[in-house]
Protein backbone atom coordinates (compact mmCIF):
# COMPACT_ATOMS: atom_id res chain seq x y z
CA UNK A 1 0.00 0.00 0.00
CA UNK A 2 2.87 2.05 0.96
CA UNK A 3 4.74 1.93 -2.57
CA UNK A 4 1.16 2.24 -4.97
CA UNK A 5 1.03 5.46 -2.69
CA UNK A 6 4.44 6.53 -3.12
CA UNK A 7 4.21 5.80 -7.24
CA UNK A 8 0.82 8.05 -7.38
CA UNK A 9 2.49 11.09 -5.54
CA UNK A 10 5.60 10.74 -8.33
CA UNK A 11 3.02 10.91 -10.98
CA UNK A 12 1.04 13.32 -9.58
CA UNK A 13 4.56 15.45 -9.61
CA UNK A 14 5.36 14.50 -13.22
CA UNK A 15 2.19 15.88 -14.06
CA UNK A 16 2.18 19.37 -13.05
CA UNK A 17 -0.08 22.46 -14.11
CA UNK A 18 2.76 23.75 -15.38
CA UNK A 19 3.49 20.92 -17.49
CA UNK A 20 0.18 20.75 -18.92
CA UNK A 21 -0.31 24.59 -19.46
CA UNK A 22 3.23 24.20 -21.38
CA UNK A 23 1.75 21.50 -23.51
CA UNK A 24 -1.15 24.02 -23.82
CA UNK A 25 0.52 26.77 -25.21
CA UNK A 26 2.78 24.31 -27.47
CA UNK A 27 -0.52 23.36 -29.03
CA UNK A 28 -1.94 26.36 -29.56
CA UNK A 29 1.25 28.22 -31.36
CA UNK A 30 1.84 25.05 -33.81
CA UNK A 31 -1.65 24.41 -34.22
CA UNK A 32 -3.99 27.10 -33.04
CA UNK A 33 -6.89 26.93 -30.26
CA UNK A 34 -9.38 24.48 -32.62
CA UNK A 35 -6.71 21.79 -32.09
CA UNK A 36 -6.46 22.30 -28.33
CA UNK A 37 -7.87 19.23 -27.00
CA UNK A 38 -8.16 17.03 -23.62
CA UNK A 39 -7.23 14.31 -26.15
CA UNK A 40 -4.15 15.95 -27.72
CA UNK A 41 -3.32 17.25 -24.73
CA UNK A 42 -2.87 13.80 -23.11
CA UNK A 43 -1.31 12.32 -25.89
CA UNK A 44 1.44 15.02 -26.17
CA UNK A 45 1.56 14.45 -22.01
CA UNK A 46 1.53 10.28 -22.63
CA UNK A 47 -1.11 10.20 -19.81
CA UNK A 48 -5.10 10.26 -19.63
CA UNK A 49 -7.35 12.73 -19.41
CA UNK A 50 -8.77 12.45 -16.12
CA UNK A 51 -5.27 12.88 -15.19
CA UNK A 52 -5.45 16.47 -16.41
CA UNK A 53 -8.73 17.27 -15.48
CA UNK A 54 -7.07 17.02 -11.87
CA UNK A 55 -5.00 20.22 -12.32
CA UNK A 56 -7.17 22.18 -14.80
CA UNK A 57 -11.00 22.16 -14.68
CA UNK A 58 -11.58 22.52 -18.45
CA UNK A 59 -10.73 23.91 -21.78
CA UNK A 60 -11.34 27.76 -20.54
CA UNK A 61 -9.37 27.42 -17.64
CA UNK A 62 -6.06 26.10 -19.83
CA UNK A 63 -6.71 28.98 -21.79
CA UNK A 64 -6.98 31.42 -19.49
CA UNK A 65 -3.84 29.83 -17.32
CA UNK A 66 -2.27 29.61 -20.49
CA UNK A 67 -2.73 33.15 -21.53
CA UNK A 68 -1.88 33.99 -17.68
CA UNK A 69 1.39 32.08 -18.15
CA UNK A 70 2.55 34.48 -21.08
CA UNK A 71 1.73 37.34 -19.67
CA UNK A 72 2.98 36.80 -16.22
CA UNK A 73 6.49 36.07 -17.79
CA UNK A 74 6.50 39.09 -20.17
CA UNK A 75 5.42 41.33 -16.53
CA UNK A 76 7.98 40.05 -15.20
CA UNK A 77 10.88 40.52 -17.84
CA UNK A 78 9.25 44.27 -17.03
CA UNK A 79 9.58 44.04 -13.45
CA UNK A 80 13.30 44.01 -13.79
CA UNK A 81 13.31 47.76 -15.26
CA UNK A 82 13.33 49.84 -12.47
CA UNK A 83 13.07 53.25 -13.99
CA UNK A 84 8.96 54.53 -13.79
CA UNK A 85 8.75 57.04 -16.50
CA UNK A 86 7.44 56.88 -19.82
CA UNK A 87 9.82 54.39 -21.27
CA UNK A 88 9.13 52.12 -18.78
CA UNK A 89 5.33 52.68 -20.15
CA UNK A 90 6.55 52.12 -23.70
CA UNK A 91 8.49 48.95 -22.36
CA UNK A 92 4.83 47.20 -21.07
CA UNK A 93 2.94 47.94 -23.93
CA UNK A 94 5.53 46.97 -26.46
CA UNK A 95 6.10 43.74 -24.95
CA UNK A 96 2.44 42.90 -24.58
CA UNK A 97 2.31 43.43 -28.02
CA UNK A 98 5.51 40.96 -28.78
CA UNK A 99 3.60 38.42 -27.16
CA UNK A 100 -0.05 38.75 -28.61
CA UNK A 101 2.12 38.60 -32.09
CA UNK A 102 3.99 35.57 -30.82
CA UNK A 103 0.92 33.79 -29.67
CA UNK A 104 -2.07 35.06 -31.52
CA UNK A 105 -4.29 32.80 -29.86
CA UNK A 106 -3.93 34.90 -26.76
CA UNK A 107 -6.03 38.09 -28.53
CA UNK A 108 -9.10 35.82 -28.12
CA UNK A 109 -8.40 35.37 -24.88
CA UNK A 110 -8.31 38.84 -23.77
CA UNK A 111 -11.34 39.56 -26.03
CA UNK A 112 -13.63 37.25 -24.89
CA UNK A 113 -12.57 37.47 -21.11
CA UNK A 114 -11.33 41.23 -20.67
CA UNK A 115 -11.26 40.97 -16.80
CA UNK A 116 -9.13 37.62 -16.49
CA UNK A 117 -5.85 37.41 -14.37
CA UNK A 118 -3.72 37.31 -17.40
CA UNK A 119 -5.04 41.18 -17.75
CA UNK A 120 -5.61 42.34 -14.21
CA UNK A 121 -1.22 41.96 -14.49
CA UNK A 122 -1.43 44.37 -17.64
CA UNK A 123 -3.30 47.04 -16.10
CA UNK A 124 -1.33 47.32 -12.54
CA UNK A 125 1.93 47.21 -14.30
CA UNK A 126 0.86 49.49 -16.18
CA UNK A 127 -1.15 51.30 -13.75
CA UNK A 128 1.62 51.66 -11.54
CA UNK A 129 4.28 53.29 -13.67
CA UNK A 130 0.83 55.87 -14.96
CA UNK A 131 0.66 56.53 -11.26
CA UNK A 132 4.52 57.21 -11.03
CA UNK A 133 4.50 59.71 -13.41
CA UNK A 134 1.99 61.85 -11.06
CA UNK A 135 -1.05 61.60 -13.07
CA UNK A 136 -3.47 63.44 -10.96
CA UNK A 137 -6.24 61.40 -9.41
CA UNK A 138 -9.36 62.28 -11.02
CA UNK A 139 -7.50 61.48 -14.48
CA UNK A 140 -5.52 58.22 -13.45
CA UNK A 141 -8.61 55.75 -14.28
CA UNK A 142 -8.66 57.33 -17.86
CA UNK A 143 -5.08 57.55 -18.57
CA UNK A 144 -4.32 53.98 -17.60
CA UNK A 145 -7.67 52.39 -19.37
CA UNK A 146 -6.36 54.47 -22.76
CA UNK A 147 -3.43 52.71 -22.67
CA UNK A 148 -4.65 49.55 -21.66
CA UNK A 149 -7.30 49.67 -24.79
CA UNK A 150 -4.77 50.43 -27.50
CA UNK A 151 -3.60 47.18 -26.14
CA UNK A 152 -6.99 45.32 -26.01
CA UNK A 153 -7.28 46.40 -29.67
CA UNK A 154 -4.16 45.16 -30.91
CA UNK A 155 -5.67 41.70 -29.27
CA UNK A 156 -9.18 42.08 -30.63
CA UNK A 157 -7.09 42.35 -34.49
CA UNK A 158 -5.50 39.46 -33.57
CA UNK A 159 -8.40 37.80 -32.63
CA UNK A 160 -10.20 38.33 -35.61
CA UNK A 161 -6.75 37.12 -37.67
CA UNK A 162 -6.75 34.01 -36.19
CA UNK A 163 -10.50 33.44 -37.67
CA UNK A 164 -8.72 33.69 -40.81
CA UNK A 165 -7.48 30.55 -43.28
CA UNK A 166 -4.03 29.07 -41.51
CA UNK A 167 -1.35 29.88 -44.42
CA UNK A 168 -2.99 33.65 -45.32
CA UNK A 169 0.06 36.03 -45.90
CA UNK A 170 -0.66 39.67 -44.57
CA UNK A 171 0.47 41.32 -47.74
CA UNK A 172 -2.05 39.79 -49.55
CA UNK A 173 -4.65 40.13 -47.40
CA UNK A 174 -4.73 43.83 -46.30
CA UNK A 175 -3.70 44.24 -50.49
CA UNK A 176 -7.39 43.05 -51.31
CA UNK A 177 -9.27 45.12 -47.95
CA UNK A 178 -7.11 48.28 -49.34
CA UNK A 179 -8.24 47.29 -53.22
CA UNK A 180 -11.80 47.25 -51.87
CA UNK A 181 -11.05 50.46 -50.31
CA UNK A 182 -10.54 52.23 -53.41
CA UNK A 183 -13.88 50.51 -54.91
CA UNK A 184 -15.87 52.52 -52.44
CA UNK A 185 -17.63 56.08 -53.54
CA UNK A 186 -15.11 58.74 -53.44
CA UNK A 187 -17.33 61.71 -52.66
CA UNK A 188 -19.11 59.51 -50.03
CA UNK A 189 -15.42 57.94 -48.49
CA UNK A 190 -12.69 59.99 -49.43
CA UNK A 191 -10.73 59.77 -46.72
CA UNK A 192 -10.65 55.82 -46.92
CA UNK A 193 -9.71 56.05 -50.39
CA UNK A 194 -6.30 58.85 -49.18
CA UNK A 195 -4.98 56.14 -46.52
CA UNK A 196 -6.16 52.84 -49.24
CA UNK A 197 -2.30 53.45 -50.40
CA UNK A 198 -0.50 53.35 -46.74
CA UNK A 199 -2.90 50.36 -45.81
CA UNK A 200 -1.30 46.68 -47.16
CA UNK A 201 2.65 48.17 -46.23
CA UNK A 202 2.09 49.78 -43.14
CA UNK A 203 4.22 48.01 -39.73
CA UNK A 204 1.70 47.08 -36.82
CA UNK A 205 4.41 47.28 -34.22
CA UNK A 206 5.14 50.96 -35.53
CA UNK A 207 1.81 51.95 -35.92
CA UNK A 208 0.63 50.41 -32.32
CA UNK A 209 3.82 52.77 -30.81
CA UNK A 210 2.48 55.56 -32.42
CA UNK A 211 -0.48 54.75 -30.98
CA UNK A 212 0.84 54.37 -27.10
CA UNK A 213 2.54 57.60 -28.28
CA UNK A 214 0.12 59.51 -28.72
CA UNK A 215 -1.89 58.40 -25.31
CA UNK A 216 0.99 59.64 -23.58
CA UNK A 217 1.84 62.98 -24.96
CA UNK A 218 -1.82 63.59 -23.79
CA UNK A 219 -1.21 62.07 -20.28
CA UNK A 220 2.26 64.20 -20.18
CA UNK A 221 -0.46 67.93 -20.83
CA UNK A 222 -3.01 66.40 -17.75
CA UNK A 223 0.28 65.97 -15.00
Amino acid sequence: MALSTKRTDRRTEALSKERIVEAAIHILDAEGERALTFRALATRLATGSGAIYWHVADKQALLAAATDHILASVMAEVAERSTLNHDAIRTVALGMFDAIEAHPWIGAQLSGDPWQQGLLRILEGIGRQVQALGVPESALFNATTALLNCILGVAAQHAAAERLPRGTERSVYLAAIAERWTQLDLAEYPFVHHLAAQLPGHDDREQFLAGVNLVLAGIESIR
